[in-house]
């Protein structure tokens, strides 16, 4: 028995392994596409299904595509949707910049699915693609994998950064340390504070994700080929993201204008932009808890981060801050994302961007790695690490910049003699005030209290 079958499209024949549910247009982009071995991402591949179901749904209700057609191809986009035949969605991301080569793709393994028997005559083109372009499929599909990932992962993943980063700082609210500034000693926070900062930092940037999600929402399907809806009804792009909104459960609309979401892919750059935002907060953090947790003797050794593998294949007993780098390099590798869907962004020539199939590819990754790097960042750095606060305290009373506080009472000039003073001799600076103003010793110890320090004021 053959290993192949010949399938044939408007070209002409070739052969297609025997078992594929795909046809021969998807096997032109394999022969074509040999570049990276990366197909495109199961997001994305979800959303080709989700989308070709609701187009079918819409075709029926406008009485375009007959029941029997209509309710095959649905539930064979079901399948497709479920990410059950991921395996026959062998196209490159190095293809063709519309992405025709994954709307055919998806529309010859859904004809396959939906009518194995040719019994009803499903097409390809005609039936599973009607009133579809690739030019208005692609971008949709942009548009609704980032929406549905962003939804269901990043957002939830960023809730629960922040509600752990929140209960650690509660809980941490009153643990005094050295602030610094410039990576040098300065004025006292708590710990809490400096969490409650984190919380912040995550909380904008969830902001900011919502606010570009509320335009990536608006989708271009519609559009067909340029943006003017040629071959599709004109209430096609309503009904379709009527029922694509249901499916999903996504406040998904039709877009007014239908060739700007063809000509450019201003949103997903927008998007791509806040999700760049987030990652450098979270190098920021990453890059902190590496810090505080540097030693444990020879560093800052803050805190103790959760002991996670062996941190040298040489070295016994070493143990590395493994998740905050982990994190790091996410950040690092979305910041990379950022510029090629920044570049991807400007090529729309006229009415089509052709550089579709690498900004989903980047977008989508830049994506699942934010939502994964949020719950590990969470789980296994956040939630776990142990304050070593005998440290904190030896730092805090050694630190002269804790004279600050002095300033309204015995001015600047006193206060930066005193901390130079404290400095060369390694005295607290407790001790050098004593010597140098006419301060009492409880009233000392009242100023330059680190815990009331972190509260501002006079």
């Amino acid at each position: 028995m053959s290993d192949f079958r010949i399938e044939k499209d408007s070209m002409g024949e070739l052969q297609v392994p025997a078992d594929a549910l795909w046809g021969a247009q998807t096997q032109r982009a394999v022969n074509n596409f040999p570049v990276s071995g990366q197909r495109m991402p199961a997001p994305f591949i979800r959303a080709l299904g989700l989308i070709k179901a609701a187009c079918a749904e819409a075709n029926e209700e406008l009485e375009l595509l007959d029941a029997d057609r209509a309710r095959a191809i649905v539930r064979a986009a079901g399948r497709v949707a479920a990410n059950e035949v991921d395996e026959h969605f062998p196209v490159d991301v190095y293809q063709t910049g519309s992405g025709t080569s994954s709307n055919m793709n998806a529309n010859e393994v859904i004809a396959h699915l939906a009518d194995p028997d040719g019994e009803l005559g499903i097409h390809p083109n005609d039936h599973v693609n009607m009133g579809q372009s690739s030019n208005d499929v692609i971008p949709t599909a942009i548009q609704v994998s980032a929406c549905l990932t962003a939804a269901e992962h990043v957002l939830p993943a960023l809730h629960h950064l922040q509600d752990t980063l929140r209960k650690r700082s509660e809980a941490l609210a009153e643990v005094a340390k050295t602030g610094r500034t410039h990576l040098m000693d300065a004025m006292p926070v708590t710990l809490g504070q400096e969490l409650a900062t984190w919380a912040a930092q995550i909380a904008s940037a969830e902001q900011r994700i919502r606010d570009a999600l509320s335009r990536m929402r608006y989708l271009p399907q519609g559009g067909t080929a340029v943006g003017t809806g040629i071959n599709a009804h004109e209430a096609f792009g309503r009904r379709f993201a009527a029922r694509l909104a249901k499916s999903t459960g996504f406040e998904f609309a039709s877009a007014d204008n239908k060739f700007e979401g063809i000509a450019s892919q201003d949103a997903a750059v927008e998007l791509s932009g806040q999700l760049k935002s987030l990652a450098v907060a979270l190098m920021k953090i990453a890059n902190d808890l590496r810090w505080m947790n540097s030693g444990p003797l020879a560093g800052l050794g803050e805190i103790e981060l959760e002991a996670l593998q062996p941190g040298s294949s040489i070295m016994p007993g070493k143990v590395n801050p493994v998740i905050p780098e982990a994190v790091c390099m996410v950040a690092a590798r979305v910041i990379g994302n950022d510029g090629t869907i920044t570049v991807a962004g400007q090529s729309g020539n006229f009415q089509l961007n052709v550089m579709l199939p690498v900004v989903a590819a980047s977008l989508l990754d830049s994506l699942t790695i934010l939502g994964n790097a949020a719950r590990l960042l969470a789980d296994r750095a956040i939630a776990s690490f142990k304050v070593r606060e005998d440290r904190l305290g030896e730092a805090l009373a050694r630190n002269p910049i804790l004279v600050t506080a002095l300033n309204p009472v015995i001015g600047y000039e006193k206060g930066a003699a005193a901390a130079k003073k404290a400095y060369a001799e390694g005295r607290p600076i407790l001790d050098v005030a004593a010597e140098m103003t006419d301060l009492t010793r409880e009233e000392l110890e009242e100023l330059l209290d680190p815990v009331k320090l972190t509260r501002g004021g006079l």
